[in-house]
């Protein structure tokens, strides 16, 4: 699939603003994290700026992006359409939240619903994005097991390394968090690798015989059924060369795993404002990486229709 940056930008920023919104609203709607203006100023726009600009880098991706606003109207069956449903309905409690604890500087009762609400906005909104890729079977590398966990485990990983740095920044740092942003960068890392191996083992039992309906014989293309590249070939057919994908995957396990892992575990050492700086690397080059990430994720991706074309 063709890696488009608009959508290798909103896979990884909204992921990591929902993750940070869900672990705010749940930590600091039942006041583990103390109500702080300036903390909880800061994290929420942090989430609400990643969340924005995710969603409307997608409809740099749009031939009419002025028309983004009929995707709402197709909830009923549409996976894209109920994402839009649900990023616009999670505003709504983490407004409420925001209010709450922000500005009114308080926690439990009707600011910890209101945290609630949101983190289960901000869930069901990446389990929605997850199920645009999981559900399109003709890419068999994206309808696995592995898909949709991935997107939760990722907005999990990003937002916890994220709400460490914003702790460690405002020298009230949490070992329970410290410690859960090292596990999930861990667990995410362990998955993605999985998720290589399933895919790099793959049997696909599609040919351009049973995509034709021709069982019989051997069936290949004499020439292709349009003269220029179209659509689907630019935005289905686009390959990358193994040396190259290998050579990313590494790039994306130093930037988004091992690093982060490496300099998490630094900060458990160092006092502030060391750990600080340690953990906004940390937030830093994992971002960076899942940007990397992602692009694979499209890159590597191979559509059933480019077999029309005589591709393998």
């Amino acid at each position: 699939m063709h890696p488009a940056f608009s959508v290798v930008l909103f896979t990884a920023a909204t992921g990591a603003g929902y993750g940070l919104l869900a672990l705010l609203g749940m930590l600091g709607g039942l006041g583990f994290i103390a109500a702080d203006i300036w903390l909880g100023l800061v994290g929420m726009v942090l989430a609400l700026v990643l969340i924005a600009a995710g969603l409307l880098s997608s409809t740099g991706h749009l031939g009419r992006p002025e028309r983004a606003w009929r995707a709402f109207s197709q909830w009923r069956s549409s996976w894209l359409s109920r994402e839009g449903v649900a990023s616009v309905a999670t505003f709504i409690p983490a407004a409420l939240f925001g209010i709450g604890w922000v500005f009114l500087g308080r926690s439990g009762g009707w600011v910890a619903v209101a945290g609630l609400m949101a983190a289960a906005g901000a869930v069901t909104t990446v389990c929605t994005t997850g199920m645009i890729y999981a559900s399109l079977k003709p890419i068999a590398q994206w309808h696995s097991r592995y898909t949709l966990p991935a997107y939760l485990i990722f907005a999990a990983m990003t937002g916890c390394v994220l709400l460490n740095a914003l702790l460690q920044g405002f020298s009230v740092g949490s070992t329970a968090v410290l410690t859960g942003a090292l596990l999930a960068t861990l667990g995410g890392w362990a998955w993605k690798l999985a998720t290589w191996r399933y895919n790099d083992r793959l049997d696909i039992p599609t040919t351009a015989n049973t995509a034709t309906g021709l069982a019989g014989g051997t069936v290949r293309s004499i020439e292709w059924p349009h003269t220029e590249e179209n659509y689907l070939l630019k935005e289905m057919g686009f390959r990358i060369a193994r040396k190259h994908s290998e050579k990313l995957r590494w790039i994306a396990q130093a930037l988004a795993f091992a690093a982060p892992a490496i300099l998490l575990a630094i900060a458990f050492a160092l006092p502030w404002p060391f750990a600080t700086a340690a953990s906004v690397l940390a937030a830093i080059s994992q971002f960076a990486g899942m940007l990397v990430e992602r692009w694979l994720f499209f890159a590597e991706a191979k559509h059933t229709v480019t077999l029309y074309y005589g591709r393998q």
